[in-house]
């Protein structure tokens, strides 16, 4: 196997491929970081105080969230790429580890993020579409010489994060759901999509009651990720893989309430997305002809300097740039403009021959570059418009005093040695291709290895185990195996993809919510679970999760249905106005049907069942408890 590897990964690394893909995939991710920090952030005083508002978490958290968003918006920007995918993978590592993030509030989750922050570590992400480019460019850019950085990748770029976070993920959870009866019956995407806790308000009746369609979607997603990871590395194989992986993911997000899941597993179909595609959008994209011409003094380093950074976010091409000292005569628009009228701005012609100077023409340039055109509309703000263009003339009237010299050219010179010394150190400590190819192998058995132990222990040991077949000699290999597995699942979230499986949704019978009285006696709905049975926006995620997977389950726990119910009244109760000093919730229930066989309508008559309420909650002075119907909550 290893032999194999190796020779898979020798002519990976030789074929050298467009980095664009990469840089579209860090860009979602990093949003997807992003996103997911400020949910973190929001329902902070939910997830990390002890009792929401009453007994608070530290303050340092807080301001932890806050630079773990700042370090996302920097990893999708592309600035310092590398350093902040290392911060990012430390954050989620010690916030899964350290807080309860992980264990009250994940679904999964954080282990798939902290997998995909590890690998980003060694993406060559900022190879596309990031600031860090950009910077190159500045550095290694002088008069008379334009720096590229290398705008290519290794494809095995594209194929180690799909192998190791799709393939591996898809295989173990395929073993799992051979496991699950209702996955057997072909129904495992239409039974939590009946279910009210997962469901989105999206209704899907249409497509439920169509037991075919139903059976086939179940019985495609076994195959589907049953096969991914043999196949999708083969051309013929690439597009149709993709196209049923995203329509998959897609169907996720609309259909249930685990969202950040499913985009997460969406992005990564960016990397399967053939290269002649995204050069056909880079083209269909551009203009065919610049919307804006810009003159510049080509013996200016400021100037030479805004020509770089314009090109480079100038994405549509609408801006071209051209020298005054070769072009400037051609056009009899700059005809009456004297020389040194010229090299002290920065002038324009749009396609209507409109000639601009100055600050005018800075506005041009983002009108014209469209994305950027909102930047261009607030400049010309009465007010804005006169601050901008004071800060322009004393800039303008100080780059105008500017000469090159041989100092210049000295820089330049210098910068060519920098850019070769650099490359000079990258490659001693990368090393060769041979040993970075030894390198990648191991690190590949290592992570098959690693996550053959977590499918064969828990996707096949687990399940006969729990059959009755144990034995001494297989509980030292499971406690060798726990071993091994809680320290995959911490560093690289390696973990067991059991997701909505027979031994979950068996017997899961009943529901329960959440009402309170408001200040003119009358019954509310919390902002949580709703009238229908739904988990309503923004509580979705690690919320729903925490909700719907340890709160009430089949066998609800009176402890963590007790100390959930607790958190959940303290912090949406604070958020709806009432004072905890005196406050009461009423307790109601439910009863749902989750048939393992295909039934017309499940959906809708899960949906329209009748609340009972089977106690209520009390807050006195700050303190919590509950009166609870003689009910046997293990048996609900």
């Amino acid at each position: 196997m290893y032999r194999k590897i190796l020779s898979f990964v020798k002519i990976g690394l030789n074929k050298q491929v467009p980095a664009l893909g990469l840089g579209v995939f860090r860009i979602f991710l990093g949003l997807i970081i992003f996103q997911e920090v400020v949910f973190l952030y929001y329902f902070r005083h939910l997830i990390f105080d002890p009792i929401p508002f009453l007994d608070v978490a530290s303050p340092s958290i807080h301001f932890f969230l806050i630079l773990w968003g700042s370090n996302a918006l920097f990893l999708t920007v592309g600035y310092h790429t590398r350093f902040a995918a290392v911060v990012n993978y430390f954050f989620w590592v010690i916030f899964t580890t350290f807080t309860p993030m992980w264990q009250d509030f994940d679904g999964g989750f954080d282990q798939f993020m902290i997998g995909s922050s590890f690998l980003l570590i060694f993406l060559p992400t900022e190879r596309a579409l990031s600031l860090d480019n950009l910077k190159l460019k500045l550095k290694f850019s002088g008069l008379g010489l334009r720096y590229h950085p290398p705008g290519t990748v290794s494809v095995l770029s594209y194929y180690l994060p799909l192998a190791i976070s799709l393939g591996l993920l898809y295989f173990d959870s395929a073993t799992h759901k051979l496991f699950a009866e209702h996955w057997r019956n072909g129904l495992g995407g239409w039974l939590p999509s009946t279910m009210p806790y997962y469901i989105s308000a999206i209704d899907m009746t249409w497509m439920l009651n169509n037991e075919i369609l139903q059976k086939f979607i179940g019985y495609s997603i076994i195959v589907f990720q049953f096969i991914f990871i043999f196949i999708f590395y083969f051309r013929p194989f690439r597009v149709p893989l993709m196209m049923m992986g995203a329509v998959f993911h897609s169907g996720i997000i609309l259909s249930l309430n685990i969202y950040p899941f499913g985009f997460g597993m969406l992005i990564y179909y960016f990397l399967m997305v053939p290269f002649s595609w995204w050069r056909k959008l880079k083209e269909s994209l551009q203009r065919k002809a610049p919307a804006l011409t810009v003159f510049y003094d080509q013996q200016c380093p400021l100037c030479n300097r805004t020509r770089i950074i314009v090109e480079h976010f100038d994405v549509f091409k609408a801006i071209e740039f051209k020298g005054l000292q070769d072009h400037a005569r051609q056009y009899p628009e700059l005809n009456n403009i004297s020389d040194d009228q010229l090299l002290e701005d920065l002038y324009a012609l749009d396609q209507n021959n409109c000639l601009y100077a100055g600050i005018d023409t800075y506005i041009q340039i983002l009108l014209k570059m469209k994305y950027t055109a909102f930047l261009g509309v607030m400049i010309r703000i009465p007010g804005i418009y006169h601050i901008g263009r004071q800060i322009y003339r004393r800039i303008a009237d100080q780059r105008a005093r500017l000469t090159c010299d041989e100092n210049c050219l000295i820089s330049t010179e210098n910068n060519s040695q920098e850019e070769c010394t650099f490359r000079n150190i990258y490659e001693h400590y990368a090393g060769t291709l041979e040993q970075r190819s030894r390198r990648i192998a191991k690190f590949l058995v290592v992570v098959i290895v690693l996550q053959l132990n977590s499918t064969i222990h828990y996707g096949i040991f687990y399940r006969l185990d729990n059959l009755g077949k144990e034995n001494e000699v297989g509980q030292v290999l499971k406690q060798i195996s726990n071993g091994i597995l809680s320290l995959s699942h911490v560093f690289l979230g390696i973990t067991p993809h059991a997701l909505y499986l027979h031994d979950h949704l068996h017997g899961y019978n009943h529901i329960l919510a959440l009402t309170y009285k408001d200040s003119h006696g009358q019954e509310r709905w919390l902002p949580f679970v709703n009238g229908e049975g739904r988990l309503i926006a923004p509580n979705w995620g690690r919320v729903q999760s925490m909700w719907a997977n340890i709160a009430v389950t089949p066998n609800i726990e009176q402890k963590y249905l007790y100390k959930f119910i607790e958190k959940v009244t303290a912090f949406w109760g604070v958020k709806v106005g009432l004072n905890l000093q005196d406050a009461e919730f009423i307790i109601k229930m439910k009863e749902v049907e989750v048939p393992v066989h295909w039934q017309k309508d499940v959906r809708n008559r899960n949906l329209k069942q009748p609340w009972v309420d089977i106690g209520k909650v009390v807050w006195k002075e700050g303190s919590f408890h509950i009166e609870i119907a003689d009910i046997d909550l293990e048996t609900l």
